[in-house]
């Protein structure tokens, strides 16, 4: 039953290699902690049915301000890109000609095109924008500050009971790293995300292989007759494993949570949320059949389930040679799915309780290069002096842009924001304080943000 296995061949610009993944049958497939997920939903606040929720689509490898949200029209060839413009419904915005969907979406969103860090280094950068500090690097690569999301799984705790808080799908990774900034770090490992399949992981936007509900479910299912005996089997099998890898070097007891594990797992409504096979064809479409949008519609399905925070990887933006294909083929993928969701969520009269955010660690330099070693197609190297996100939904308030940048997208001339600036507002919509304090490894006590206001043109 038991197999440990490396994951598929394959490193990072710095040379990082994919890290291992664990089958344990059914569970380990799922990267499910259970006794520290149901801890987690025991001990934390109990949620308000309309409290928000948040979406995270994570661009991993730094995706290009020009070829996205900050357009350079009037720029030399070498410096605005490709690909020409769209025009928004905002009068004077645009975006780049590859995103359709977000212009006809303009009033609902905010471009933040000022955002900075200074940092090219990935793993500084994915740090410092999933944490909203500055902390690991190549150097020292393990993660030093809890994210975004388990900061948030932990005060706010799932938004219905039954459902984890925290969601990574396919899993939560960045930098090639699990959970890496996207953990929990001291809080512990009960506030690190639920990953749906790390066996499926670093999925390109045109990979071809078809994204249904979890494996899991079908065998979920199929184990509708075990005995509870062979249940709890099951999950000690699991918990053997677990030994193996907690950071901590704690394990929680199954013996409290062992029914409620099992209960959750088996439960109608979180099989009903992972479930694609339930959706309208004619709304799943419309996300794409790549697995890019069908995640983000699992999202979607989850954060109406009560799942409080949910990260859709989308990988592989490190394009330091050819520009035009790789930002090609992903972009209109990304814009797609944003759209979709937009939609999606407006229709079901949810947009004002989700907040929907797509960032990476950084952007890319405004100066086109010609290319790398062995692959002389010009692209774009690492820049941490300008970058663009979009947010929207959540009550925030939607149809500007915040901030500006050189005439070259090299720099922020205007409203210059940093990543705890775009965290902050987050807390703020969810009802959080940033300046919270929470014990690291050592009982200092650490405030969630250094620094860092919510951006006031959103809020």
């Amino acid at each position: 039953m038991l197999t440990v296995r490396t994951g598929t061949p394959g490193v990072n610009c710095h040379g990082t290699s994919r890290r291992t993944a664990i089958k344990a049958g059914l569970f380990g497939a799922t990267g499910l902690s259970l006794a520290s997920l149901l801890k987690m939903q025991a001990t934390a606040a109990s949620p308000t049915s309309k409290e928000k929720s948040v979406i995270l689509l994570w661009l991993d490898g730094g995706p290009s301000q020009l070829e996205m949200y900050d357009p350079k029209p009037d720029a030399a060839v070498e410096y605005r890109g490709p690909f020409g413009v769209a025009k928004t419904k905002l009068p004077g915005v645009l975006v780049s000609e590859i995103m359709p969907h977000t212009a006809r979406h303009a009033d609902k969103i905010a471009l933040v095109r000022s955002l900075h860090h200074g940092t090219g280094d990935h793993f500084a950068a994915a740090h410092w924008m999933l944490t909203g500090k500055f902390g690991s690097t190549t150097a020292r690569q393990a993660q030093m500050s809890p994210s975004l999301g388990s900061y948030i799984a932990k005060i706010k705790g799932p938004a219905a009971a039954g459902m984890p808080a925290y969601v990574g799908l396919p899993a939560a990774e960045s930098v090639y790293l699990y959970p890496s900034y996207m953990g929990a770090a001291y809080l512990g490992g009960q506030y690190n995300p639920f990953n749906v399949n790390k066996e499926v992981a670093y999925l390109a936007a045109n990979d071809t292989r078809q994204v249904r509900s979890p494996k899991w479910l079908g065998a979920l299912d199929k184990s509708s007759g075990f005995s509870l005996d062979a249940k709890s089997n099951l999950l000690k099998q699991f918990d053997s494993i677990r030994r193996d890898v907690d950071t901590s070097g704690t394990v929680e007891s199954m013996d409290v949570y062992q029914q409620q594990a099992i209960d959750l797992v088996m439960g109608s409504k979180a099989h009903e949320a992972f479930d694609l096979d339930k959706e309208d064809p004619r709304s799943s479409d419309r996300y794409g059949q790549g697995p890019w949008g069908r995640y983000t519609l699992m999202a979607r399905r989850l954060v109406e389930a009560g799942v409080r925070f949910v990260t859709v990887d989308m990988p592989h933006w490190d394009d330091h040679s050819n520009i035009k294909e790789g930002h090609g083929r992903k972009v209109p993928v990304v814009d797609r799915a944003v759209g979709a969701l937009l939609d999606d969520l407006s229709e079901r009269g949810m947009l004002d309780d989700v907040i929907v955010l797509v960032m990476g660690e950084f952007g890319r330099t405004p100066k086109i290069n010609t290319g790398q070693p062995g692959i002389p197609i010009p692209g774009r190297d690492h820049w941490g002096a300008a970058i663009s996100a979009m947010i929207a939904g959540g009550g925030l308030k939607g149809g500007q842009v915040i901030g500006k940048t050189s005439k070259n997208a090299e720099y922020p001339v205007d409203r210059a924001l940093k990543p705890a600036d775009l965290l902050a507002t987050i807390y703020h919509q969810l009802g959080i304080d940033h300046g919270t304090m929470f014990k690291d490894h050592t009982g200092r006590p650490i405030p969630m943000l250094d620094e860092g206001q919510p951006i006031r043109e959103l809020v």
